[in-house]
């Protein structure tokens, strides 16, 4: 399976545990920033469902910011550019954002936008 995302994204495999690292740390530091900011919302006082689009919507942009973020801290995207001369990495991370954003509205709008 790893071959077949080395071949699929034109990486080694040190690239990929490195993006594997990446949308981790990503993850984790995004929810534990949304954290302090649903509280000062007062968030929890909310409905159940209520609470959980609220909170999606405040981990979302959090979670695209640190992900270039993370993308040049850990030299991935620079990194890859260089060595491909391409914008590969970029794009995918700037495509993802997008296809999750679209997820994101799809799944708040009880599948009303972005009908495939």
């Amino acid at each position: 399976m790893l071959k077949k995302l080395m071949l699929k994204y034109n990486v080694n495999i040190t690239q990929l545990i490195v993006m594997f690292i990446v949308f981790g740390v990503t993850g984790s530091v995004s929810a534990k920033f949304s954290g302090p900011i649903s509280n000062y919302f007062n968030l929890d006082e909310l409905n159940v469902f209520f609470y959980w689009p609220l909170r999606i919507l405040i981990l979302f942009p959090i979670y695209q910011i640190l992900l270039i973020w993370f993308g040049f801290i850990f030299n991935l995207i620079t990194g890859v550019i260089d060595k491909n001369n391409n914008n590969f990495i970029f794009n995918f991370f700037y495509n993802m954002s997008i296809k999750m954003m679209k997820s994101m509205i799809r799944l708040l709008s009880f599948g009303q936008l972005f009908k495939n």
